[in-house]
């Protein structure tokens, strides 16, 4: 599986920007999908997840309410919609891919060692 995120950037307190992640290789509705980030001098931490339906999602706590995450099956592509964005949001933000069965369990979708594929990462930086 490859998979290729874009849609960082550079944005002021309070901005918005949308990230994308293309999956190929699998058949999309196949892989569960999350996004972690990793800020400079800190450990990759979770941010987002959601099922192969798009049936259920999960959030951390400092972003619930701010951010946005979504797939469109037909287009093998996961959404991280991101509004009143601060600095601390500021990171690398990696894709994940987890190969779930659909109707299969889930067991740990905030896990970064539960996802067997990465992407490349996309920059996003937030100015105060």
């Amino acid at each position: 599986v490859q998979l290729q995120a874009s849609g960082g950037g550079l944005v002021q307190t309070g901005g918005s920007l949308r990230l994308s992640c293309v999956a190929s290789g699998r058949t999309f509705s196949s892989l569960a999908m999350g996004w972690f980030r990793q800020a400079p001098g800190k450990e990759r931490e979770f941010v987002a997840a959601i099922s192969w339906s798009g049936g259920t999602t999960y959030y951390a706590d400092s972003v619930k309410g701010r951010f946005t995450i979504s797939r469109d099956n037909d287009k093998n592509t996961v959404y991280l919609q991101m509004s009143s964005l601060k600095p601390e949001d500021t990171a690398v933000y990696y894709c994940a891919a987890d190969p779930i069965p659909p109707f299969g369990r889930w067991p740990s979708p905030r896990i970064s060692d539960e996802y067997d594929y990465w992407g490349q990462g996309t920059q996003v930086t937030v100015s105060s």
